[in-house]
């Protein structure tokens, strides 16, 4: 990692390049933050618990640290393994890209589910099943093809990785969504009429060996590690917000199907996996329920059995504003674990960044909307 110096003696790191997909809980524009911190640890190897679409992991390694890189999301473990278990030059893997390109399109599973027409004057149409598509069909059919393909060339489990990851880079540029796959537009978006189109994913060789996990977060907290970051999905705290909603994991439900390619059972209107239901994928950080014994939340409950059952000596944790663990609880926990040593708060409607003392002042506007928080936690 690149570090200068301001006059002032502030260190300022060089944030390597990373891509990723439209993703509500990016942590795109909190990487200059997250890598300074990293780098006062002098830390050698972390933990990405919720790594997500790895824009974090991506980055880490490419600052020389030794990573772990884990979600419970199968296209999660894809992402992490094209990026974090390369071990060749990026034009290693045209052939194979220009080979899929060139596939013929077919009629499949994606698009008998997810294909949709669009009517010659651009106005929504109706569907033969009266549901919102998500993407075009000549993209789905394109997509048919392509999976197809890949199941057959009998690609090794990196090269697999890099050709799932770039279908998918390929298919987020021409969806019809404001982002995740619970609904979809009733008007097609402008970049949905355009052909998908698979580009060679942005690869780097990392210098270390690093480790791509699927594992529940408890499973992996007690790792040997220097630092652990740590991007829990916080769920919402709005009290209206009903029990039955939709969970953050169930918001990427077709990348799921597209790197597994098992064609599962659907159901609602935007023919989710039934095995992305509240019932089933329900992640406890989430929790909207009190725990009738404690009288507390879950996932309140959650955050803390998470922070003390981490062996790493420094922990970076992310919290948004308006989740369902509120700063006031944040500001007790963290204050039984470990001890703060520096507190970074990014305003993103206002777009800028400041550092704060870690005392009862910060909690003034904590719960604000638009604002996330950066703990660097020092457990000893």
């Amino acid at each position: 990692m690149s570090v200068n110096y301001t006059l002032f003696g502030e260190p300022v790191v060089t944030v390597p390049a990373t891509e990723g997909i439209k993703y509500a809980g990016s942590k795109l524009k909190l990487l200059p933050h997250i890598l300074r911190l990293a780098h006062q640890t002098g830390a050698k190897s972390v933990l990405d618990g919720f790594s997500g679409t790895t824009r974090v992991s991506q980055a880490l390694p490419q600052s020389g640290y030794k990573v772990f890189c884990n979600d419970v999301s199968a296209w999660s473990r894809v992402f992490g393994i094209c990026y974090l278990m390369n071990r060749v030059p990026r034009m290693y893997y045209e052939g194979i890209i220009n080979h899929l390109n060139s596939v013929s399109p077919e009629n499949g599973w994606f698009t008998e589910h997810y294909g949709g027409i669009a009517p010659a004057n651009g106005q929504p149409s109706e569907q033969q099943d009266g549901l919102k598509k998500l993407w075009q069909i000549h993209n789905t059919r394109k997509l048919d093809g392509i999976r197809s393909e890949i199941e057959r060339m009998g690609l090794s489990p990196i090269e697999e990785a890099v050709a799932l990851t770039s279908l998918i880079m390929g298919l987020d540029r021409v969806d019809s969504t404001i982002g995740h796959f619970a609904s979809y537009l009733r008007e097609w978006s402008k970049h949905s009429y355009k052909m998908l189109q698979l580009e060679v994913p942005r690869l780097f060789i990392s210098r270390e060996e690093n480790e791509v996990l699927q594992r529940d977060i408890f499973d992996v907290s007690d790792m040997e590690v220097d630092l652990a970051y740590y991007d829990p999905p916080y769920g919402s705290n709005n009290e209206k917000m009903p029990p039955p909603r939709v969970r953050y994991t169930a918001y990427y439900h077709l990348w799921t199907s597209i790197c597994l390619n098992d064609k599962p059972e659907l159901f609602g209107k935007a023919k989710r996996r039934v095995d992305s239901s509240d019932k089933v994928s329900a992640s406890i950080f989430e929790e909207f329920r009190k725990n009738p014994s404690t009288g507390r939340y879950m996932a309140v409950e959650a955050l803390e059995r998470l922070i003390n059952s981490t062996r790493a000596k420094w922990i970076i944790l992310s919290y948004s504003s308006g989740g369902r663990t509120t700063a006031a609880e944040i500001d007790s926990i963290i204050r039984d674990c470990g001890q703060v040593v520096e507190l970074v708060k990014v305003n993103y409607k206002r777009n800028v960044m400041a550092n704060m003392r870690w005392t009862n002042e910060w909690l003034n506007g904590a719960d604000s909307p638009n604002c996330e928080y950066l703990f660097l936690i020092h457990k000893g």
